[in-house]
Parts: C-alpha cells; sequence; structure tokens
C-alpha cells in the first residue's frame, strides 16, 4: 500500500470512555427493562403454547418505551453527515437520561420520544392529551430543553439556543386546538424531514464547539455510568421477536375460540332453535 493510501484511509480511534457518540438509541431503558426482567422465572411450556407475554409485566412500559426510541433512532440516522445524534444521553447527577439530541446547522434539538400505539393525541399550548388523559410530556420537554441549554452553553463557552420536540411514535391521530410556540409536538415519522428543513443558524466553527461539548458524557453528568454491554441489543431484539411471536399465537388461540362457538351454535344451537320453533309453529 503506498503513502498516499494510508494517508487517505481514515484513522479507526477507540472511542474515548466519555464519548457517546457510539451510544445505542434506548440504551438506558434497555438497561431498566432487562434489569427488572431478570426477576421474572422462564416461561413454562403451558405458558408458551397459550402465548403468555415473555415480558415482565413490570417491565412492559420500558419494553415499549424501548421500541419507541429505538423506532425513532432509526428515523434519525436518515439524517446526513452534517448532523451528529447522540442517544441515550444521561443528564443530572441521578438516573434521568434524554432520548435523543440532535445538533445540525440549524441548531440543537432534544426529542422526547413517547410511544402511544392506536391513541388520540389532543394538543393545546400547555396541554397534551394522550387519550383524554394529560400528561407531562410539555412540561419534561421544556425542562429538558432548558437543562440541555444551559449545560451545553457551560461546556462550549457559547449561547446555545435548545428547541425541544416531542416525538409521538405509532399515534392514531392528532387534533391541535392550539400549537404550543416553544415545542414541536410531531408524528416521529416526520422528524427527518423537519429537521432537514430548518435553515442553518450556527457558523461551523460555533457548530464543532457544541458537537465536542455534546459528545462528552460529563458535560451531561459527572458520574455516568458509561459502559455498554455489547449483548444488550441482541437481547433486545430477541425479546421483541418472542413477543410477537406470543401476540399471533394469543390472536391464533382467539379466533379458534370463535370458530369452535360459531360451530358449536351451528351445529347444536341453530337447530335446537329450529326445532323449537317448527314445534311451536306445529301447536298453532
Amino acid at each position: 500500500m503506498t503513502d498516499e493510501l494510508r494517508a487517505a484511509r481514515p484513522v479507526s480511534r477507540p472511542a474515548a470512555p466519555t464519548d457517546l457518540t457510539d451510544r445505542p438509541a434506548a440504551y438506558s431503558v434497555i438497561a431498566e427493562l432487562f434489569r427488572v426482567q431478570e426477576t421474572m422465572a422462564q416461561r413454562s411450556l403451558f405458558r408458551r403454547i397459550f402465548g403468555f407475554r415473555p415480558v415482565h409485566p413490570d417491565a412492559q412500559s420500558w419494553f415499549s418505551g424501548a421500541i419507541g426510541e429505538r423506532a425513532v433512532g432509526k428515523l434519525l440516522a436518515q439524517l446526513g453527515p452534517e448532523w451528529t445524534v447522540l442517544h441515550a444521553v444521561p443528564v443530572g447527577s441521578g438516573d434521568s437520561d434524554i432520548d435523543h439530541v440532535v445538533i445540525g446547522p440549524p441548531g440543537v434539538f432534544t426529542i422526547n420520544t413517547k410511544r402511544h400505539r392506536g391513541k388520540k393525541i389532543w394538543v393545546v399550548e400547555r396541554i397534551l392529551m394522550v387519550a383524554g388523559q394529560k400528561t407531562d410530556h410539555l412540561r419534561n420537554s421544556r425542562h429538558e430543553a432548558k437543562r440541555a441549554a444551559a449545560l451545553l452553553a457551560k461546556a462550549a463557552g457559547v449561547a446555545v439556543d435548545v428547541h425541544p420536540i416531542v416525538a409521538i411514535v405509532e399515534p392514531a391521530s392528532f387534533t391541535f386546538k392550539q400549537r404550543p410556540a416553544d415545542v414541536s409536538i410531531m408524528d416521529a415519522r416526520a422528524l427527518p424531514r423537519w429537521l432537514k428543513r430548518r435553515r442553518a443558524v450556527l457558523a461551523p466553527v460555533e457548530l464543532s464547539r457544541i458537537i465536542d461539548a455534546a459528545s462528552e458524557a460529563r458535560t451531561w453528568h459527572p458520574t455516568a455510568e458509561l459502559s455498554i454491554d455489547p449483548t444488550a441489543i441482541d437481547r433486545f431484539i430477541e425479546l421483541e421477536r418472542e413477543d410477537n411471536h406470543a401476540r399471533i399465537v394469543r390472536v391464533v388461540w382467539a379466533s379458534a375460540a370463535v370458530i369452535a362457538v360459531a360451530l358449536v351454535a351451528y351445529n347444536f344451537v341453530l337447530p335446537a332453535i329450529s326445532a323449537a320453533m317448527i314445534a311451536g309453529v306445529g301447536a298453532l
């Protein structure tokens, strides 16, 4: 290999222990999911045959959340190389995290991902309701963005404006009575296009400083545990596959029950009713 070719090849360097750029989407949620899953006994053959869920009841909200965050992570991967996307960013001093932080020429965005499958979303200036129930999505998203702005400004040494987004995964519908002025709410599928259509507001030098600050975990959390279990994502994918299979099994059993009831009605109930009606007519 020539010296020119060697110089042209990108140099592969291991990520620093506090570098967030390779952190998988939904990693914090998945870690909590498996912490709860460890308390669950292995499904018996009976439970497998009848499609009992492989996800612990106390872990099902974590499981659904992880599906949503991974879906948004895949959507954000559609952004071009001028964008930096960070996932499961630990923030504060406890166990909180920001689902996604997106940085590009149009600015900095925090994305609060919520999976509300088949639910109707209703929005006014200060309230976001899901299936008629009030949520804290707007308040939490505003707080998230405000905290991110302060932390990034301190680390980067420049003023940073952070815009919060609530990304809803698999909603049934949206009703906007009044859109919040300071929080964007959308179907997660609209994220890539929405972000790409924003006009550039950050100069290259400013953008670089913010990216460097955001990629450093200590900007966000002083003592975050950043070790990654290399098997976690594969185990989650397998758990999701098992859960989908269990759902199909339940549907099959439910369909079989409906068919069985219909057959009983056709072969026994309907003839009995017909016979009774005929007898009644004959008695007139």
